[in-house]
């Protein structure tokens, strides 16, 4: 009778004992729980006050509205092209300082860019379409001011195809066509005459 209790103890003992490690060690295990740094790091991170930036020459309407200016600004770096670029375009779209004013409609967004064989795709959102006054001027405008930015400012970059809600468009305003990439074209760039520091 003392062997069956005690052997029943020893059953207990060891089930006990296997329960609570489960409990306690194979289950955080299995469903896992972050680790210490891994919520460290979802914490919410204020934006750093400076960061590195380089030279870029931006483009924006001339005074006589038909032409672009090239404006030399202070952009983000990026390491590697892709992120270059991308800096290089969110400062485009962004909003100018006085004088300058964006041939991109206030709004665009860069949706993603890739670099291929010397060639950036730009994907960007549909306000471009939807805003963008009509006329092949302000079209070739629009156009040329993103692509003369990235094939300006890097060497890596030979011509660029401008894709609107990830597809490719035909045309923003049916006049210049955008079924392939486009190359550098400087024709309607005409010298500054006015600050370059974007004040």
């Amino acid at each position: 009778m003392n062997q069956r209790r005690t052997a029943g103890v020893i059953v207990l003992t060891a089930l006990a004992a296997n329960l609570a490690w489960v409990l306690f060690v194979g289950l955080p295990q299995w469903y896992g729980t972050p680790p210490q740094s891994a919520v460290a790091a979802a914490a919410p991170v204020a934006p750093a006050a400076t960061g590195r930036k380089i030279k870029a020459r931006l483009f924006y309407v001339g005074e006589d509205g038909s032409t672009l200016v090239g404006v030399e600004q202070d952009v983000l770096y990026g390491e590697g092209a892709v992120a270059q670029a991308k800096a290089i375009i969110e400062a485009q779209l962004a909003a100018p300082a006085e004088p300058w004013v964006s041939a991109v409609p206030p709004g665009t967004t860069l949706r993603a860019l890739f670099i291929a064989r010397g060639e950036a795709f730009v994907d960007l959102g549909g306000e471009l379409m939807r805003a963008l006054p009509g006329g092949s001027l302000n079209e070739m405008l629009t156009i040329y001011t993103l692509v003369d930015a990235l094939t300006v400012n890097l060497p890596a970059v030979n011509a660029v195809q401008l894709l609107v809600e990830g597809k490719e468009v035909e045309t923003l305003a049916g006049h210049i066509d955008l079924r392939r990439p486009l190359a550098q074209s400087l024709a309607l760039v005409a010298e500054p005459t006015g600050p370059t520091d974007g004040r």
